[in-house]
């Protein structure tokens, strides 16, 4: 109840005045029965733009760390983010992503909209990275399409590390729903899921612009955070 609240009363129209957002092949969705809906993820308000636009609900998966924070602020972000139509998700290792798996699966087992961030996390740069196999394993396990989606402009209004977004008109872009029926019953081939994992970053490519990176967002950027404390701990000659 509180989810269509936050869509139709409080949080769906203060993003729209502030956004503007231009909403481009909305008929990709479909209006009925499961699906994917894999994006690119460049800042904390996509979260809630998507949904804010949507015709339907639409359940993502989120890091676990939006769900555990300590305190009362902890236990209202907590609130929030189910609120908004969130699961928490470890993403810790092989274990948790195969728990992720599941969750995804529990929602599409409903017919509903499920949301996912391939990625893993937030680009921290603006490019897109290499995309994690698990979107992959959900659509051929649930037999569903993928909708593939851009967030243009998302970056520009709140990069990584600013709280409060800057008034920046913003565009999503859906492409048309990608069918994967021709690898039914191969969801445990690796080379399968790459391949298909690959086509779908492909499709956001297209619909996005951006540069392509072809390595894991996380590694990349726990690399350059290694490289700056290095940089910081050597002398100045």
């Amino acid at each position: 109840m509180f989810y269509y609240v936050l869509k139709y009363v409080l949080l769906g129209p203060l993003l729209r005045l502030l956004f503007r957002p231009r909403i481009e092949g909305l008929q990709h969705v479909p209006d009925s029965g499961p699906a994917i809906v894999a994006g690119n993820h460049l800042s904390f308000s996509d979260h809630f733009l998507m949904p804010a636009i949507l015709k339907r609900r639409i359940t993502f998966l989120a890091k676990a760390e939006y769900f555990t924070g300590p305190g009362l602020k902890g236990r209202l972000t907590a609130f929030f983010f189910r609120s908004a139509g969130q699961i928490p998700v470890d993403r810790s290792g092989k274990e948790a992503g195969q728990a992720a798996i599941r969750e995804g699966l529990g929602v599409l087992g409903k017919g509903e909209l499920l949301g996912i961030y391939p990625e893993g996390t937030r680009s921290h740069d603006g490019r897109l990275y290499k995309g994690k196999v698990g979107v992959a394993a959900m659509a051929l396990k649930g037999g569903v399409p993928v909708v593939p989606c851009a967030m243009i402009g998302t970056f520009e209004a709140q990069p990584p590390g600013q709280k409060l977004p800057r008034l920046h008109r913003i565009t999503i872009r859906f492409g048309e729903p990608l069918d994967f029926s021709r690898f039914a019953g191969m969801e445990n081939e690796k080379a399968v899921l790459r391949a298909v994992t690959d086509e779908i970053m492909y499709s956001i490519l297209e619909l996005s612009g951006q540069e392509y990176v072809d390595r894991y967002a996380a590694v990349v950027k726990a690399q350059e955070q290694e490289a700056a404390k290095k940089s910081r701990r050597t002398p100045l000659s």
